[in-house]
Parts: structure tokens; sequence; C-alpha cells
């Protein structure tokens, strides 16, 4: 699963709109159209979208989205005086990493909690332990942390297109 796909999944699932995934992008510090959104979207595998007709997420930018739609779902991170403005949080080192990152920042946009998670998943068909969800969740590193797969991944979003779009 590659980072279009996961953009796409997610947008699905959640029910965005094209006008707030600009919005989204902009919250996390890029600067798309609503036509880079449509290219965005659109699969490769597709023989009628030309090569110029898509463009390629890279791990950055699906960060960038991911962090402003922690936002966007919960609004701005209130500064204390004489705080430098916050650095973007740039988790995504390798592309092993990107579901774990994905399934992180999803899980703090819509506030779910571990238990949410792993009902989450058991309505897409896939039982989960917490201790393997706390692995997942893990800051790479950690000796206890697991690279999420694209299983869980591909579950965790159709779990929540189950429980959000019906």
């Amino acid at each position: 699963m590659d980072n279009n796909d996961i953009l796409i999944r997610l947008r699905y699932a959640l029910d965005i709109k094209d006008q707030d995934m600009v919005e989204i992008f902009k919250l996390g510090g890029e600067d798309v159209t609503r036509e880079d959104v449509s290219k965005m979207l659109s699969r490769t595998d597709d023989e009628e979208v030309a090569e110029e007709d898509h463009i390629k997420v890279t791990n950055s930018t699906l960060e960038s989205f991911l962090n402003g739609f922690i936002t966007f779902e919960r609004g701005p991170q209130p500064k204390k005086p004489g705080e430098p403005a916050p650095k973007p949080d740039r988790s995504i080192t390798s592309r092993s990493h990107v579901n774990n990152v994905m399934l992180k920042k999803v899980k703090i946009a819509l506030q779910l909690k571990n238990e949410d998670v792993i009902d989450i998943l058991e309505e897409a068909g896939v039982t989960m332990t917490k201790g393997e969800l706390g692995s997942f969740l893990r800051k790479q590193g950690h000796k206890n942390y697991k690279v999420c797969m694209d299983k869980y991944a591909r579950n965790f979003l159709k779990g929540l297109a189950l429980r959000y779009r019906g």
C-alpha cells in the first residue's frame, strides 16, 4: 500500500471533501490546490489516468496531511507565552514506518482510545490484543516496537469506513 492509497482510503473512510483536504494540507504546512488533491487521489493502475495527471504522495506530504488532520479535528494547540513556534513533527523516516505513523496520528486526531482502535479492527475482521496494538504505537527504536504491516493498516482504514460511513 503506497502513500497515495493511504490518502485515498483515509479520505473515503472519513468522507473528507476536496476543499477540506486542501485546508488540512494547509494546516500541515503544505500548499496544495484542489487540482493537486485530485491528482493525488487518482489511482496509477487506472489506464485512463495519464502520468501528468497523477501526483505521487511522498512521506513528507503524507505526514503534513496527517499533522494537519490532527489540527483540523482537534484545533490548534495553544502556545505558551514566549514559546517558539513548534517545529513540524517528522516521524516517518522510512517506508516501513508509514503505517505506524498513520495509525498513531489518526488515533490522535479522532481521539480514539486503544479499545476503540481494537474495536475498529474487529469490525474489519481482524483480532488484535492491546499488547500488539501497543507495539505498533510505540516510538521507533523502542525495544517492543513492531512495524505495522499493510494488512493491519488496510483493515484499520476499512474499519474506519465501516464505522464512519455505515
